[in-house]
């Protein structure tokens, strides 16, 4: 069921980049802009999840990063972007929606382009919130051994439907085993996703092509308020990813997702919303 609280998707000229971006709710209330990891495209942040949040009070951004979805696709193997980038275009969809600042959520490999942001645009920060990310740091677990050994191989990318079941599968490895996963809604969503993407070979490689030069910002220097939110299941960065994360950032919490992966599972949606909507209810100190 839904309230219809989508405003639509449209294309919007960033920077060097045409980019899809679609928001749920009011304009007038505060903004969360919700950027997404590696290879996935805005759909991966459910329109269901999204409408959650936007009923909550929020205006609910979220896009297709580069080389997802509907947004600008470059050459497989030729990124024409860096982190630095990604970060700017972020930017650049609060600058076309008029919104001065916002409530940042990254996923995954997108919890740079937060810290980025974070780090030297702190005005445009209300507050952060990172998901199944990491500091990085040297010393913490390397993917569970699971993850590796039940990664599907390469597919024919020239059939959709080997994608398809490509992504099918990388999803339920990194879910952990989550008893969460739920490969039939997973399958669907992948659909939808493989038939609205410009180029999947892109999609499946460029993001870890690019340069990541401004990752190496210190999350220490984070000044807004910070959530972390961390699947115990999660075979991709395993908990002492989160706890680190958290112990990083001056005055952060986390929020431990149990019989959460690598993602978000939609069960696990009555904890995470609540949890947010409480962080996003304020903002700088």
């Amino acid at each position: 069921m839904t309230d219809h609280l989508s405003n639509g998707e449209k294309l919007v000229g960033i920077n060097d980049a045409e980019l899809c971006v679609e928001t749920f709710g009011n304009p007038a209330n505060p903004a969360i802009l919700l950027i997404d990891g590696a290879t996935a495209s805005m759909l991966w942040w459910e329109a269901e999840l999204c409408e959650q949040i936007a009923r909550g009070g929020r205006f609910v951004i979220r896009y297709d990063n580069r080389d997802t979805g509907r947004s600008t696709s470059y050459p497989p193997g030729r990124p024409g972007y860096t982190y630095t980038d990604l970060a700017g275009d972020a930017l650049g969809i609060l600058d076309a929606l008029n919104v001065e600042s916002a409530h940042i959520v990254c996923r995954s490999m997108s919890g740079g382009i937060g810290l980025i942001i974070g780090v030297d645009h702190p005005d445009r920060v209300e507050s952060l919130t990172f998901v199944s990310t990491s500091t990085g740091e040297d010393g913490l677990p390397p993917s569970s051994d699971e993850l590796t050994s039940d990664m599907p191989a390469e597919p024919d990318l020239s059939d959709p439907r080997a994608a398809v079941d490509f992504v099918v599968a990388s999803a339920k490895a990194c879910s952990g085993g989550s008893p969460y996963f739920d490969e039939t809604a997973t399958r669907a969503l992948v659909e939808r996703d493989v038939a609205r993407t410009r180029d999947v070979a892109a999609t499946l490689v460029n993001h870890y092509m690019m340069s990541f030069e401004g990752s190496s910002r210190d999350f220490g220097s984070i000044k807004a308020p910070t959530l972390v939110v961390h699947g115990d299941h999660d075979p991709v960065c395993p908990l002492p990813h989160g706890h680190a994360l958290r112990d990083a950032i001056p005055g952060a919490t986390l929020l431990t997702l149990e019989g959460a992966g690598h993602d978000l599972p939609k069960p696990l949606w009555d904890v995470f919303v609540p949890a947010l909507l409480q962080h996003t209810a304020g903002g700088r100190p």
